[in-house]
């Protein structure tokens, strides 16, 4: 797919990023190497290939996943505009 400079001129709008009349063509054309490379990568079998997280293997690191109310609530409370009975105090949303 190949980008004219009618389309650069739009996209350039459309990212509100202003671009010289005379640069336009340049533009068209660095759109049109990036449009053809991500064919190229379309067009790549992945099929039985794993999702990575990194290039190279490793494991995440992780912590236990247990639920704790902070232990200083009254320290975290202290921040809300307006707390009740130990609980943020929210306005009604709901007709």
């Amino acid at each position: 797919m190949a980008i004219d400079t009618d389309t650069a001129r739009r996209v350039a709008h459309l990212a509100r990023i202003r671009v010289e009349e005379a640069d336009l063509p340049r533009i068209a054309q660095e759109l049109s190497g990036i449009i053809g490379f991500m064919e190229q990568l379309n067009a790549v079998n992945v099929d039985g290939v794993e999702p990575m997280v990194s290039v190279t293997p490793m494991q995440l690191k992780r912590r236990a996943d247990g639920v704790t109310d902070g232990g200083y609530p009254d320290k975290v409370l202290a921040n809300a505009p307006d707390a009740r009975e130990g609980f943020f105090a929210v306005p009604k949303v709901v007709e």
